[in-house]
């Protein structure tokens, strides 16, 4: 077929199409309808019926990866830009044509109101750059319902946007998602809400999560999930079961239509753990579960989700003296206690730790009778006594009554330190109250059966003054044994001041008045050196075997007056 045959056949095919009437109506900046004659690597003839063709750049119909996307014979939608060009020619373009076509359809889109569909394709200072055919700009504040964080990750994201902001001659078009979010939410609210009803076991979405519970979308409306109605076991924030966006069953458990509250649970779907919890858990029981919390009091051991027992710290060692839970369990441990008590009222289960193994104090009198002499090293020292440990957990006291026979001991530190290796006999074991007593002393006999033969009541002893205080002197007998001169027996008349009288290493001389052995106490009298009466009655003390030693002075003188009375 020649040349002007098919450009002939073209022409009678345009004028099939279009009508031979356009092919003189043709206004610059108008839109047209053309057909593909031929394309090249360069350009695409188009006619659009005019009395010339059109040349349009072939990169116009071509995709990114430089596929032509049409064919000859299509028909094509192009702009005139000029009928008639300097050199003669029909000045088309396809590009223009699809972006001015676009701006019409969003202005349309404005005017009633219409969703747009589009993409966002970049992050742009205060917001989002969407391509709805064109560059359209979407604040930060109008992506989403909340707020934001991470905008970037909404790249390459395809949504609805409503055009909020419209100017063609600048370019500026203003979008907002959340308008259409806001409006499709008030219709699910609605909805929503003509069918909440208490009760009711509803599905949700997680929306937010804080410290005291979780936000459930139910549809339009939100529901509060406290965390105290999230599980029967303990939970100590949200975030341990669920994450934002979580789809989850909540059952309604108020609804308060007026103010528009919903409070949920998720907890009341399920099965109330402490429900027979006395027959899953008997006394006596043993039992393994995690350490889940510590308090200053003891450590709560879960049982199972929604079961917790408290092992108290009294109940955590036989012979540890347990200050904190902290220096025997951490929390994650996996431990082993027996079932003390069941309230399944209260929701409480008591547990025992030192109850898996034997009580030592039950067999303790085996390993260490009466009398045992044993050894072990100073583990702590009070005022009124020494704590030696003999085995772990274990230690017996010296009170300080019991460390010398003769010596007076002010504080045990005088003689002994943290870590000194003693020996000592045991004195006494009390099981109930778990207490051991030991005795140093007891190692060696009772000096003070010969005291009571050596300083008989009415002897008279001569010594050094060892100590002067405000009620009286201390005369040395010999070492390791003091006798007390009182204030009243210093002199005929009471001294009011002995350090005025009496200085250390002074020789003085004394009557015995009384020995108590018990008290480990020698009292003496320097008034009664020269009084014979009181020299008589002492005399008359010693010989009364029954009451030698218990009986004073005063408490004869005083017999003899009321006899003479």
């Amino acid at each position: 077929m020649s040349d002007a045959t098919e450009e002939a056949g073209a022409s009678e095919s345009f004028a099939d199409i279009f009508g031979a009437s356009e092919r003189s109506s043709f206004k610059e900046g108008e839109i047209a309808k053309g057909k593909v004659l031929s394309i090249d690597n360069d350009f695409v003839q188009i006619d659009i019926g005019f009395k010339s063709e059109g040349m349009i750049a072939a990169w116009e119909f071509m995709t990114e990866e430089g596929v032509t996307t049409i064919a000859v014979g299509d028909t094509v939608e192009v702009l005139v830009e000029e009928v008639e060009s300097e050199d003669g020619l029909l000045v088309l373009s396809k590009e223009k044509a699809e972006r001015l076509k676009v701006w019409d359809e969003i202005s349309n889109a404005y005017d009633n109101e219409e969703a747009v569909e589009g993409t966002i394709v970049a992050r742009v200072k205060g917001g989002l750059s969407v391509d709805i055919g064109v560059k359209a700009f979407l604040p930060g504040s109008q992506v989403d319902l909340r707020p934001v964080r991470n905008l970037e990750a909404l790249l390459g994201e395809k949504a609805s946007f409503k055009i909020i902001k419209f100017n063609k001659r600048r370019g500026n078009i203003v979008l907002s998602r959340r308008a259409l979010l806001e409006t499709e939410r008030k219709k699910m609210r609605e909805a929503t809400l003509t069918t909440l009803d208490e009760g009711q076991i509803l599905d949700g979405v997680i929306k937010n999560l804080t410290d005291y519970g979780a936000f459930i979308d139910l549809g339009g409306i939100d529901g509060l999930l406290h965390i105290t109605d999230m599980s029967w076991g303990r939970i100590n924030h949200p975030s341990e079961l669920f994450q934002v966006g979580d789809e989850i069953k909540v059952k309604v458990l108020k609804f308060d239509q007026e103010a528009e509250r919903v409070s949920l649970g998720l907890k009341q779907i399920q099965p109330d753990p402490w429900i027979d919890a006395g027959m899953r858990y008997p006394l006596g029981m043993r039992i393994q579960g995690k350490v889940v919390s510590l308090t200053d009091y003891g450590a709560f051991i879960e049982l199972e989700p929604g079961i917790e027992g408290l092992v108290h710290v009294s109940e955590m060692s036989w012979t540890k003296r347990v200050k904190h839970p902290s220096k025997v369990v951490t929390i994650g441990d996996e431990v082993e206690a027996v079932v003390l008590d069941v309230d399944e009222r209260d929701r409480k289960i008591s547990l025992g730790m030192k109850q898996i193994e034997e009580n030592p104090w039950t067999v303790i009198e085996d390993r260490y009778p009466v009398g045992t002499q044993v050894s072990g090293q100073v583990r702590n020292i009070t005022n009124f006594g020494i704590f030696v440990g003999l085995e772990e957990g274990i230690d017996g006291l010296v009170h300080v009554s019991d460390i010398s026979w003769t010596e007076q001991i002010k504080h045990p530190s005088e003689r002994f330190e943290k870590g000194d290796e003693v020996h000592a006999v045991v004195l006494k074991i009390d099981k109930e109250n778990e207490k051991f007593s030991l005795g140093i002393k007891q190692l060696e006999p009772n000096p003070w059966e010969d005291i009571l033969k050596k300083y008989t009541v009415g002897s008279e002893i001569t010594g050094p003054v060892k100590s002067v205080t405000d009620f009286g002197v201390f005369v040395q007998l010999e070492d390791g044994i003091d006798g007390l001169v009182y204030s009243s027996e210093l002199a005929a008349e009471r001294v009011e001041n002995p350090a005025e009288h009496f200085t250390d290493g002074q020789e003085v001389t004394a009557l015995v008045v009384k020995v108590d052995a018990n008290e480990q106490k020698i009292s003496l009298s320097i008034r009664a050196v020269n009084d014979k009466a009181e020299r008589a009655a002492l005399k008359e003390i010693a010989e009364q075997q029954s009451s030698s030693q218990t009986t004073t002075l005063g408490d004869l003188l005083a017999e003899k007056l009321k006899g003479q009375e």
